[in-house]
């Protein structure tokens, strides 16, 4: 049954309050949006492009699924706290890899009683940690690759953007309008931060100090917290503006001025791009020959324009925010 939960602050508390961008985070809260198998309609778009990816790689049937299912508890080990405010996916595997095995072992006992026992490559990981962790982010890395880093630029467009808003919020109004203000199950009083509908207390007793924030662009409606002391309790919400995240942003109109620069073939390549493709789905869309795109694309990548992301043998290409920049003022 729901209690309401009561996390105490001291001033020392409130001094340690953070907010953090965290790639694990994102991993978890999207493969489980994955998983979950429905057409949610904020993220339809990247559910249609990424879910083929995810079936063909075989990742939807790995270890990471095993470990994230929908509405299922997420073993804590897979979302250590971020050490600065937008660590890399690296800083991050690495922590994960250096998990003890008792500590992964106990989180895995925990998804096991949750779930009615492990699946197998759990069981493997739980038996031999020191082997497992490295498997198991090499696997993360590859989703990562598939799922996330094509669209990371936008991503965090928009948790930057919830990261400053909040942080004027305190700077207008204090840390404590902040919280009664960051989602309709927190209100904060004169004790500390109140949770509505969690499942177990959540005390300073249980919990380290401080108190982590982390904005997400794939949680659902509802809060997720980790409680792993001696670390900060973190609590994940979805940002703000994620609605506008996938909005058209193809620019094909009045690109004139930009291909007397870069050249139309250039030009007609950053607005296919889009939705990151490969070489031959580009050849596809715009009738150039493959060689041509890949010369091309050589090319708008030295020069800062797009970003290649590989898994096994697939090669996704991405606009970065340079070339997001320079094709909303030429268009």
């Amino acid at each position: 049954m729901a209690v309401l939960a009561e996390l105490a602050f001291s001033a020392a508390d409130l001094a340690q309050l953070r907010f953090a961008v965290s790639p694990m985070w994102e991993v978890g809260t999207s493969f489980r949006l994955l998983a979950a198998g429905a057409a949610d309609p904020v993220h339809r778009p990247w559910l249609a492009q990424v879910r083929p990816r995810i079936a063909a790689a075989g990742l939807d049937r790995g270890r990471l699924a095993e470990l994230v299912r929908p509405g299922a508890y997420v073993p804590d080990f897979l979302n250590p706290a971020p050490a600065g405010p937008a660590p890399a996916l690296a800083a991050e595997l690495a922590l994960v890899t250096a998990t003890p095995a008792e500590r992964v072992r106990r989180d895995l006992d925990h998804l096991g009683r949750h779930q009615g026992g492990l699946g197998p490559r759990s069981r493997a990981l739980h038996a031999d940690p020191a082997a497992g962790l490295p498997r198991l982010a090499a696997e993360i890395e590859v989703y990562w690759e598939l799922a996330l880093a094509p669209y990371w630029a936008r991503i965090r467009a928009v948790l930057d953007a919830e990261v400053f808003r909040r942080a004027r919020q305190v700077a207008e109004h204090g840390a404590g309008h902040l919280l009664n203000e960051l989602h309709p199950g927190l209100s904060w009083t004169a004790d500390g931060l109140r949770l509505a509908r969690r499942k177990h207390p959540l005390s300073r007793e249980r919990a380290g100090a401080g108190l982590l924030l982390i904005p997400s662009a794939f949680k659902g409606p509802g809060l997720s917290t980790r409680v792993a002391p001696p670390d900060p309790p973190q609590l994940a919400y979805r940002a703000h503006g994620v609605g506008t995240l996938w909005e058209e942003r193809r620019t094909a109109a009045r690109t004139g001025a930009l291909a007397a620069v870069l050249g139309r073939s250039r030009t007609l390549l950053l607005t296919e791009l889009a939705t990151p493709a490969t070489t031959t789905e580009l050849a596809d869309r715009t009738g150039l020959s493959t060689a041509g795109v890949s010369q091309h694309l050589t090319a708008l990548r030295g020069a800062g324009f797009v970003t290649a992301h590989r898994a096994g043998r697939t090669v996704l290409y991405a606009r970065t925010g340079v070339a997001e920049s320079v094709l909303a003022a030429g268009g």
